[in-house]
């Protein structure tokens, strides 16, 4: 049987974690990767395990503040560190890792969203079978 093509077009920020939308078990894929984004102890709490768009919400605002977190230290590196007794090496390396997390977060978030806004797109069915 010849499957028809679809015409789905997937964000180029599209996590390679998370199946095509409309594949076989994308949710549950999309779903398993939003839990990796959250804390352990709300990756357990039964509205999210249900609600994948609660759960893609609630990994948007962690995302959104590890980014403000990331953003501060970043800017607060060169007055603060060196009161520490942080060698300037050291502050410049950290500096560096910094601005890369920023980044790295920045990417995430849009990943975050791209699911977000598939999963709110197909009605995102309960999850609660395991």
């Amino acid at each position: 049987m010849i499957m028809p093509l679809t015409s789905t077009r997937i964000s180029p920020d599209w996590p390679c974690q998370v199946k095509t939308p409309g594949s076989y078990d994308w949710e549950r894929s999309a779903a398993k990767w939003l839990r990796e984004l959250i804390p352990a102890r709300y990756a357990s709490y039964p509205a999210l395990i249900r609600h994948p768009v609660l759960l893609a919400r609630h990994a948007h605002l962690q995302v959104q503040q590890e980014i403000r977190v990331a953003r501060t230290a970043l800017q607060t590196a060169r007055a603060e560190l060196p009161m520490l007794g942080v060698p300037e090496s050291v502050i410049e390396h950290t500096i560096k890792l910094y601005a890369a997390e920023v980044l790295q977060l920045q990417h995430i978030a849009r990943s975050v969203r791209a699911v977000s806004e598939a999963l709110a797109s197909r009605g995102a069915p309960s999850l609660t079978r395991r």
